[in-house]
Formats: structure tokens, C-alpha cells, sequence
């Protein structure tokens, strides 16, 4: 999923650099970490989701393709592939958030876990309740205690996977296609959850860098 942004990427002239060795890959590595660092140490300083705010609304324009350059290659559990993570879980929801609400709901009623009550999920989970919930958790990174916001984010990838595995078991006969799309976003969603759920742990033990 890392390769799948919000909105086209725009491959510039300067990207190059990445690709054609004319950046240093420890620098990279460097420039992750302290982005990430900074961001989430001044979202806490500032007014109440004021920063976040405009974070989030730049990413709703321009797409997610600044933050990919900056976080997609980093460690899955790692303070920026942590982030990067929970945008990636946003940016799916809410690119067909009818989708994701019928295979939130989907996911819910088949897997009959805790994981509904740690994603802080309401009941009945609709459309503008599921693309609330992944605003809330996103704010929740920068705002409040990370850890927690992972371990929902964790919970509510778990259900997405569930819920579209769903689907693609009930499409397989008459679509094909669809089904195997289907199957492949619930794998990746599943190592998602693993990578999200392991940065909580490294969170609340203070390792998570």
C-alpha cells in the first residue's frame, strides 16, 4: 500500500535524487526521523490541533506525495513509517469512504473481537463515522498519546483487512479480478496492523524513534 497515494504522484525533476544516488541514503534516513520528531513534538506544543489542522488540510489538497518522499522508505517500526502509516490508513478511507464503512461493518461482525472497542469505533459505524474515526486517530498521533492512537489504528486496519477479505471471498465467482484487488488490500492491511501494533509497543517502552 505504501505505493498508493492520495492523489497521482508528480514525479519532479528534484526526485531524482533518490533515485539516482544524488542523495545520501543516511541523510534521507536523518531527515525522516527529524521531520517526524518535530512534527509530533509541535503538534503537542501548539493550540489545540492547530498544526495538525493545517497538516491535514495541505495533505487533502496536494495529495500525500511529500510525506511518501520524506516517510515511505522508512523502518515499518520507526517514529516516520509509524506516521506514514496512519496517513496511508486515512488516505484509503477516505478516497471511497462508502467502501470502507461497509467493510468496517463487515470486518466488525466477523472478527467479534475487542478490536471495535480499542479502534473507539460508535455502533452503528456509517460512512461519516468511519472517516471520523480515522480523522480522530490521525489528530489523536499528534495531540494525545501516541501509543494509543497506534494501537486504534491497529485495531481498525485489523477490521478493514477482515471486512474486505470479506468481500473478496463473495466476489470471487462473479469477479474475479476484484477479488484478487480485494484479498491483496487485506494482506497488506494485515502487515499493517502488525507494524502499527509494534510501534505501540516500542511507544509505550519509550523506543519508538
Amino acid at each position: 500500500m505504501s505505493g498508493e497515494y492520495h492523489k497521482p504522484t508528480r514525479f519532479e525533476g528534484h526526485r531524482f535524487d533518490f533515485y539516482v544516488g544524488g542523495e545520501d541514503p543516511a541523510r534521507i534516513h536523518a531527515v525522516a526521523h527529524e521531520t517526524a520528531r518535530t512534527l509530533l513534538d509541535r503538534g503537542h506544543e501548539a493550540g489545540p490541533g492547530e498544526l495538525v489542522d493545517r497538516m491535514v488540510a495541505y495533505t487533502d489538497e496536494h495529495g500525500i506525495d511529500a510525506l511518501a518522499e520524506l516517510w515511505a522508505r522508512a523502518s515499518a517500526e520507526s517514529l516516520p513509517g509509524a506516521l506514514w502509516r496512519l496517513y496511508l490508513l486515512r488516505a484509503l478511507v477516505r478516497q471511497d469512504a462508502p467502501a470502507a464503512a461497509n467493510a468496517f461493518r463487515r470486518g466488525a461482525d466477523t472478527l467479534r473481537t475487542a478490536d471495535e472497542v480499542v479502534a473507539g469505533a460508535p455502533t452503528p459505524a456509517g460512512t461519516d463515522e468511519v472517516v471520523a474515526l480515522a480523522d480522530a486517530i490521525l489528530h489523536g498521533a499528534f495531540t494525545g498519546d501516541l501509543a494509543d492512537a497506534l494501537e486504534r489504528a491497529a485495531a481498525s486496519a485489523r477490521i478493514l483487512a477482515s471486512g474486505w477479505l470479506q468481500e473478496a471471498e463473495a466476489s470471487d465467482a462473479a469477479d474475479p479480478a476484484r477479488a484478487t484487488a480485494l484479498t491483496k488490500r487485506a494482506a497488506r492491511l494485515t502487515s499493517i496492523a502488525a507494524e502499527l501494533a509494534g510501534c505501540a509497543r516500542l511507544e509505550r517502552a519509550d523506543r519508538l524513534e
